[in-house]
């Protein structure tokens, strides 16, 4: 029997731990990464192509919408479950289109989290019974769902990331540290979000970021 190999993401030490415990007690089923962070994970995807990437949202460096997107982009036979705090009917059509396959609360793991893992490596949505409604019409296309996409359209995915590290209170030079750019260019970078955004401080910022789950307060 094939192993089926997952990747864990959270920056909480304990919960992953927790997680490979329960996890790696059913036959078959091994833990190949831990992330503590969006970008680790994305790395780490890329690399070892597991099975299942079981993400949270409000990771460091890069959130797990994002994260999502990028796996889902070099990894595309990786299955993407988000286990999450966040009961957003918003989050849950933004990682749908992202590419997760499914999307559970942490309050529900300790009950469904096995039979989610089970559903999305057989290519099946799973997700809580509380969000499950914003799953539905993640594929559909209301004036609002219409306006809540351009909103975020707005911004490239670089300029996303970036975004999340100056809300994350990172400098133009730690940001082009990070990202491998040079400092006029991140500062480019900033310019640009606080135009597209009509942004006037970095507090806007930061508040446009915890309002979007793109960091959390």
């Amino acid at each position: 029997m094939a192993v089926l190999r997952i990747l864990i993401a959270d920056d909480h030490s304990v919960v992953r731990a927790g997680l490979r415990t329960l996890l790696e007690c059913r036959p078959g089923w091994e833990v190949c990464a831990e992330a503590s962070d969006g970008r680790d994970a994305v790395e780490k995807a890329a690399k070892l192509k597991p099975d299942v990437a079981v993400l949270d949202i409000g990771m460091p460096l890069l959130n797990g919408v994002e994260a999502t997107r990028r796996i889902h982009s070099s990894s595309p036979d990786t299955e993407i479950l988000i286990l999450t705090m966040h009961e957003s009917d918003d989050l849950v059509q933004q990682v749908v289109e992202a590419g997760a396959r499914g999307y559970i609360l942490k309050d529900d793991a300790d009950r469904i989290l096995l039979a989610a893992i089970d559903a999305v490596r057989h290519h099946k949505p799973y997700f809580s019974t509380r969000v499950s409604s914003a799953a539905d019409s993640a594929d559909s296309s209301p004036a609002s769902t219409d306006a809540a996409r351009a909103s975020r359209s707005r911004l490239t995915p670089r300029e996303r990331e970036i975004l999340q590290l100056l809300a994350e209170g990172k400098s133009n030079k730690e940001v082009a540290s990070l990202l491998g750019i040079a400092v006029n260019t991140a500062e480019a970078h900033r310019a640009n979000i606080m135009l597209k955004l009509d942004f006037h401080s970095v507090t806007e910022l930061v508040l446009y970021a915890i309002r979007n789950k793109i960091i959390t307060s």
